[in-house]
């Protein structure tokens, strides 16, 4: 197992650094869809899918 962040962590990531919200909309096989939303008004601007043990608490 690869100790560096896969694309969609590093992506949820960024958002999170720039203020962004985000959602989990789905969850299979021990992974996590997530909506990425802005902050002003929690519009979906786009979706990741990474590991469910890589999700941020919340």
């Amino acid at each position: 197992m690869s100790s560096e962040p896969s694309d969609g962590q590093a992506a949820l990531d960024r958002w999170i650094t720039s203020g962004g919200h985000w959602e989990v909309v789905g969850q299979h096989d021990g992974t996590a869809t997530v909506a990425l939303l802005t902050c002003d008004g929690g519009q979906e601007m786009d979706r990741v899918t990474l590991p469910v043990a890589a999700l941020p608490a919340h």
